[in-house]
């Protein structure tokens, strides 16, 4: 039996009971939470480690076309969705099961999310599908960098970026919507517990797809197995980061997130 986790943003214990009704005969066993729309709490992190374990073969998350359309969901949907593809590879299989409204394009989520598959609740098939999705092979797809966000009340929002393969010669990191509060440098993995910066910049303006970016950036060297770690204030509508360069026009990763 394959197990799901299931994140239900609609607050409906009758409809949740009966979706798992409806999955058990097919062999799926579900687990799962109702999603807290409370971003300033860190409320999205809370199922991490539960989401993250090796048994769970499927992300599924129940929502309305109107749940899909908020900022703050959308948000904390994508900082979750990072950390999971950050541990279980970019490939993992997430699924939108939509139970309101008008079937939306995965081109209008936010970019962690644009890869999910989106399913209805009346598809005849709904349950079939899942099965499907929850035992095929997950394809592992070697991504340029590495994306990973941590977050609770007592340490606040952090976003961890590196490269995949090969070195950075430094990095930098800008948000478009919120602020940068602190930058360290340290193993992969974890926040570290000290840093040593080299030549640290702070307060960069970026123009980028008509949005202003403010980023800070330091020149320390990344190999693979070290990361550049910035704390935010706020919530930021999207990310950008990259190597650090010293030219006018530099290659950055940019991450909507709402």
């Amino acid at each position: 039996m394959k197990t799901v986790w299931l994140t239900s943003i609609i607050p409906s214990e009758e409809r949740v009971k009966n979706l798992i009704v409806q999955l058990k005969p097919y062999g799926l066993d579900v687990k799962g939470h109702f999603w807290e729309d409370e971003i300033s709490k860190m409320a999205w992190a809370k199922p991490r480690e539960e989401l993250i374990k090796p048994e769970i073969s499927l992300w599924l998350i129940l929502a309305s076309n109107e749940n899909l359309k908020s900022p703050s969901v959308r948000y904390g949907l994508s900082l979750l969705c990072l950390t999971l593809q950050a541990q279980k590879g970019i490939s993992f299989p997430v699924v939108i099961l939509l139970a309101e409204g008008e079937m939306l394009s995965a081109e209008t989520l936010p970019t962690p999310l644009k890869g999910c598959d989106l399913l209805s609740m009346t598809d005849p098939g709904m349950a079939a599908k899942l099965v499907v999705k929850a035992n095929a092979p997950v394809k592992e797809i070697v991504s340029e960098y590495r994306l990973d966000t941590y977050g609770n009340p007592h340490i606040g929002q952090w976003v961890e970026v590196g490269p995949c393969n090969g070195s950075w010669p430094g990095a930098m990191f800008g948000v478009a919507g919120a602020e940068i509060a602190f930058h360290a440098v340290g193993p992969k993995g974890s926040l570290p517990t000290q840093s040593s910066l080299r030549y640290p910049l702070k307060g960069i303006k970026l123009n980028l797809g008509g949005k202003e970016y403010i980023a800070w950036a330091v020149q320390n060297e990344i190999p693979s197995d070290i990361s550049y770690f910035v704390k935010l204030e706020g919530f930021p509508e999207s990310i950008l980061f990259g190597p650090y360069a010293t030219e006018e026009e530099a290659d950055v990763f940019v991450v909507q997130l709402k």
